[in-house]
């Protein structure tokens, strides 16, 4: 006997092998980007403006540059970026972005934060005004914007995503890295947390992505630097990460028929399953 919860258009479809994959389901729906301009986030964008979704982009500062942003990306990908310019640390900073992303349709179905702060601090330097201001950026702004936005969502009755940025540094132990992965790590809990409150019927569903040693993002002057480079030497990893490796799992995450939430990905080519072995 057919469950009273399954879809009976979905039943007939499983019976006759026809499988449900939507194609550009994110199409008109209004997706917040804080850090979009970014180098993680300018691949989002792209990814969204690709499936007819509207991005709402969130700079901080430079609106020439972020200007510069909008109109490539438009004219690579079609569709409308719109920009915001606010600081997504401060409280009148997510109230702002978050109210201009209503201005377009009156509802976000979307969230993908992706500012943040390296805190880059050398242990010995660590102090209490280091570790505060890092977990201001990388842990406080985040979640507290995504409880607003998961409450909006609520309120309207939007089966929405939310879809927090994280670091393999998060999950995994690296030395000298306590500035920026305890807040990092602090992150992958609150979500939890958060997708168990605004889940179940409501539907809000909320996960996190860890990206790995990427060339684009927080981790491009790493990078840059040579201090991954014996990971791919030795074979640990095969390449670096690209902007549309995260992309791409960003896309899973905000599919609306989604069935995952309260999730980590580590987007490192595996970097962290085999950091301890290789040495």
């Amino acid at each position: 006997m057919p469950s009273r919860f399954l879809d009976p258009d979905h039943a007939k479809r499983l019976a006759e092998h026809r499988f449900d994959f939507n194609k550009r389901s994110l199409a008109g729906r209004v997706v917040l980007v804080p850090g979009g301009a970014g180098g993680l986030g300018a691949a989002v964008t792209a990814m969204l403006l690709s499936d007819g979704a509207l991005p709402v982009v969130v700079y901080r500062s430079n609106r020439g540059r972020a200007l510069v942003f909008q109109q490539k990306l438009q004219d690579l990908y079609g569709g409308l970026v719109t920009l915001v310019e606010a600081d997504v640390d401060e409280e009148g900073g997510r109230r702002a972005a978050l109210d201009a992303a209503l201005q377009i349709k009156g509802e976000v179905y979307g969230l993908v934060a992706l500012t943040g702060d390296p805190a880059r601090v050398k242990p010995e330097n660590l102090d209490g005004p280091a570790l505060h201001a890092s977990f201001a950026a990388n842990y406080e702004a985040p979640v507290l914007l995504a409880r607003a936005a998961a409450q909006h969502m609520v309120d309207k009755g939007i089966r929405g995503a939310i879809v927090l940025v994280s670091s393999m540094q998060g999950v995994h132990a690296f030395e000298g890295s306590l500035a920026y992965a305890g807040p990092k790590a602090a992150l992958l809990h609150a979500a939890r947390i958060l997708a168990k409150e605004y889940g179940g019927p409501q539907d809000v569903r909320i996960n996190v992505v860890a990206p790995g040693a990427t060339v684009a993002g927080m981790a491009k002057a790493s990078i840059d630097s040579g201090k991954y480079d014996p990971y791919v030497e030795r074979g640990v990893i095969p390449r670096f990460g690209r902007p549309e490796d995260v992309a791409r799992v960003v896309r899973l995450l905000l599919e609306p028929d989604s069935y995952i939430t309260g999730q980590v990905i580590t987007i490192d080519g595996g970097l962290t399953l085999r950091r301890d072995r290789q040495g």
